[in-house]
C-alpha cells in the first residue's frame, strides 16, 4: 500500500479553513482521484505537540492511500494542477508532501 501523506506546518500568521478543507477539498479530491486508484482518506487534526501545553507541529496532516505508486503519480499527473489550484481556497500554509510505502 502507497500513503500519500499531506502535512500542513503550524503557523500563527497563517489561514486554515478547517470547514473548506473537509466539506470541498477532500470531497473534490476523493471524486478525481477514485478512479485512479485512490482507496481511502484519513484526516488528522492536530491537537498539541508531546507537551499537552504546546501548539501542534502541523495544523492538518492528510493521508491519502493508493494501491501502487504508479497510480498515485498517474492520478496527480492528470488531478494535480486541479488539486493543487484549489489550496489557496482554505490556506495560505505551503503543505509537504511524502509519498511512503506502508510496511506494517
Amino acid at each position: 500500500m502507497i500513503k500519500v501523506t499531506v502535512m500542513y506546518p503550524n503557523d500563527p500568521d497563517k489561514k486554515f479553513d478547517m470547514d473548506y478543507y473537509q466539506n470541498k477539498h477532500i470531497p473534490m479530491i476523493q471524486g478525481l482521484l477514485a478512479s485512479g486508484g485512490l482507496v481511502r482518506v484519513e484526516l488528522e487534526k492536530g491537537i498539541s505537540g508531546a507537551d499537552p501545553n504546546s501548539p501542534p507541529t502541523y495544523v492538518v496532516v492528510g493521508n491519502l492511500y493508493f494501491n501502487a505508486v504508479e497510480e498515485v503519480h498517474a492520478a496527480f499527473s492528470t488531478h494535480g494542477r486541479e488539486i493543487m489550484g484549489d489550496i489557496p481556497n482554505y490556506t495560505d500554509i505551503q503543505p509537504v508532501f511524502q509519498i511512503g510505502e506502508v510496511i506494517e
